[in-house]
Formats: C-alpha cells, sequence, structure tokens
C-alpha cells in the first residue's frame, strides 16, 4: 500500500465546511462510521460532516474521527481544534464480518461446505438477507411520515428494494444453496491434502496424492505474426 493512503488532512475549509482528504477505502470506511459523507465530483474526492451541525458538534466529530484514525496507524495532518491524543478502539464491522464469508467459501473443498456458509444469508428467521430485509422496511416506515412531501416517495421506493430487488436475490440464492446442499460433491480442485504418496505413484518424486495442475494450452500465434516468418 503506497504511504500516501495512510496520509489524510482533516480540516475546517474556506466554506466552513470540516472537510477530510485523502486515505483509502479502510479509511473512508472509518470516517463513513464517525457520520462524515462522501462526496464524488469529477475532479474531487472528499468527505464532509452533514450539514446543520453546530460548531461544538463538528468539533466533537472531528476529533473522533482523529482518534479512530490515528488508531489504526493513519497519519492524519488536522486543525488544533481536532487534534487528540486519545486512540479509540477499532472492532471489526459487521461489513468485515459478512465479508469473511467469502473467505469461508474461497477456502471451501465440498458443496456442503458452500451450502453452510450461504444458510448464514439465506435463514428465513435470522439470516443476513432477513436482517436487510428489516432494516430496508424500518427505514421506509420512519421515511412514511416524516413530513416532507417527498418522504412518501422514498419509503415506498425503499419497500419496493426490500419486497422486489432483495427478495429476487433472496429467492435465488435459497435456491442455490438447495442445490449445493443435495449435491454432496468435493471440489476438483479443492481437494484436501493428505500429504501422503500412494503406492501406485508413477513419479518418485511425488509427495502428496493431489493430481497434477491442469495443463494450460498456449495461445497459437496470430497470422499476422505467422505471415511475417521467412
Amino acid at each position: 500500500m503506497a504511504l500516501a493512503d495512510r496520509q489524510l488532512t482533516l480540516r475546517r475549509d474556506e466554506s466552513g465546511e470540516v472537510l477530510a482528504r485523502g486515505g483509502d477505502p479502510e479509511a473512508h470506511s472509518i470516517l463513513e462510521r464517525t457520520a462524515f459523507v462522501p462526496i464524488a465530483r469529477p475532479h474531487d474526492r472528499y468527505h464532509r460532516l452533514p450539514t446543520g451541525l453546530d460548531k461544538g458538534e463538528e468539533i466533537r466529530l472531528a476529533t473522533r474521527a482523529v482518534a479512530r484514525l490515528r488508531a489504526v496507524q493513519y497519519h492524519v495532518d488536522c486543525d488544533d481544534a481536532f487534534d487528540t491524543s486519545l486512540r479509540e478502539p477499532h472492532y471489526l464491522s459487521l461489513g468485515a464480518q459478512v465479508a469473511h464469508l467469502a473467505d469461508r467459501i474461497r477456502e471451501a473443498t465440498t458443496t456442503e461446505d458452500v451450502a453452510e456458509v450461504l444458510a448464514e444469508l439465506t435463514a428465513s428467521h435470522d439470516g443476513i438477507l432477513a436482517a436487510l430485509d428489516e432494516v430496508l422496511t424500518a427505514t421506509a416506515d420512519f421515511y412514511q411520515h416524516l413530513g416532507q412531501g417527498a418522504d412518501p416517495h422514498y419509503a415506498n421506493r425503499l419497500r419496493f428494494l426490500a419486497s422486489e430487488r432483495l427478495g429476487v436475490i433472496a429467492s435465488d440464492l435459497q435456491h442455490t444453496r438447495t442445490e449445493l446442499a443435495d449435491r454432496h460433491q468435493a471440489h476438483p480442485h479443492r481437494t484436501a491434502c493428505s500429504g501422503e504418496v500412494p503406492p501406485d505413484e508413477n513419479e518418485a518424486s511425488a509427495v502428496c496424492a493431489c493430481p497434477p495442475a491442469p495443463r494450460i494450452a498456449a495461445a497459437p500465434p496470430s497470422l499476422t505474426a505467422a505471415g511475417r516468418r521467412r
């Protein structure tokens, strides 16, 4: 990772806004979990605090962001008002915990292994997708009577995403999980290695019973290159 990705500035801009610039996706995630809003323009990307905050709240949030970033070894160049010697503990986010399921699938050797992981998403009572449905529905309920003209539209859109879009994903993944659970098949390229050599092995240098890696045929030369040869 480039050193520049570990460096950020967090300052009050000439416009009066508190802006954070620089950093990598992990730093951006920390900022967004500390109330900062990502802004992407054609030639500029940064994070800012929400509008409408009083100055004391801006200082509190900016100082907390500095404490969180420095706790995981980011270098933060900040205004004196935001500087702090505190280091707030950094815990594994829910998103990172869900992403760990992908690591388990990458390491899986059988269809049952993958079906077990997908059950964490598709479980009807407390799976990840069921929880996401609850979050969308709760947000829609919040919007419904918030008081502005467009709020019912936002509420209906969220309910549509929950029932139609998320519903399709949940149905397809449940079908996939069921198909894998019923297959009972080891992945042909991910079998666990016992480290033993069978007695009928022909290669004297073999150290395990794993089959050789598949050969990748070389691409034929292009007709243009072949035509230049004499």
